[in-house]
């Protein structure tokens, strides 16, 4: 069941989501902050998730399906120009700002 909450002046709403950029919603957006991490790690960490339900195939899931769609996506919205602010997350205990290129 849906709970709807309202919001008041001055809220704030954070919203988690992949492919949040792409053009037909990122007008919604007043600040932005994009995630980076490396590739690899990222299909590592998928398929540890995953092991659970995807067994033996969560690896190639995370490469050839995820991680595919994701380049894709950065290479038509090229998200991370788009962020006011980069974050590497590649250590969770340890994130850190980046610079923007």
């Amino acid at each position: 069941m849906a709970v709807t909450v309202p919001l008041f002046a001055g809220s704030v709403l954070i919203v988690d989501g992949v492919f949040a950029f792409r053009p037909e919603i990122d007008g919604y957006w007043d600040f932005r902050v994009w995630l980076h991490i490396d590739e690899e790690l990222s299909v590592a960490r998928g398929a540890a998730r995953d092991r659970d339900w995807a067994g033996s195939d969560a690896e190639s899931l995370h490469r050839d399906r995820y991680l595919a769609a994701e380049r894709v996506y950065q290479r038509e919205a090229d998200p991370r120009s788009r962020a006011d602010v980069v974050v590497d997350n590649s250590d969770f205990a340890r994130p850190y700002l980046l610079t923007k290129d």
